[in-house]
């Protein structure tokens, strides 16, 4: 598969481990990963932002991994925050959880499903 981070110089630049578009070709198939919650395979929701957070990447390694990927495969995600408070700590942890990856991003503040629920993380996954 060929990938290519897309940054045009006549648009914003990103600020924060993303890339404006990403090209993918040549690939065998596209994986879409449903917006992963913050709870445990044993229904515990882990309490506070950061726990919730490390939760919900750890649930979309668990549908990567079961679909035969890894977070390299990763191409868009897309982030639905409860609360703009936590803007800081999800990107940090989303930086901890992706390192150098460079996906195409979108972050929206929302109200989500379940009031308890923090944040929930959809992505999109080609190989």
């Amino acid at each position: 598969m060929k990938r290519d981070n897309i940054n045009a110089i006549h648009a914003p630049q990103p600020r924060g481990g993303y890339s404006q578009a990403v090209s993918i070709e040549n690939f065998r198939r596209l994986l879409f990963v449903s917006g992963q919650i913050p709870m445990t395979s044993d229904d515990v929701l882990p309490e506070g932002f950061e726990a919730q957070a490390r939760q919900v990447w750890l649930n979309v390694d668990a549908q990567l991994k079961a679909a035969g990927m890894t977070k390299a495969d990763i191409v868009k995600v897309t982030t639905y925050l409860a609360d703009r408070r936590h803007v800081a700590a999800n990107r940090e942890i989303r930086t901890d959880y992706l390192g150098s990856l460079a996906p195409a991003m979108t972050v929206v503040i929302t109200g989500i499903f379940d009031s308890a629920w923090l944040l929930e993380v959809e992505v999109v996954a080609a190989q």
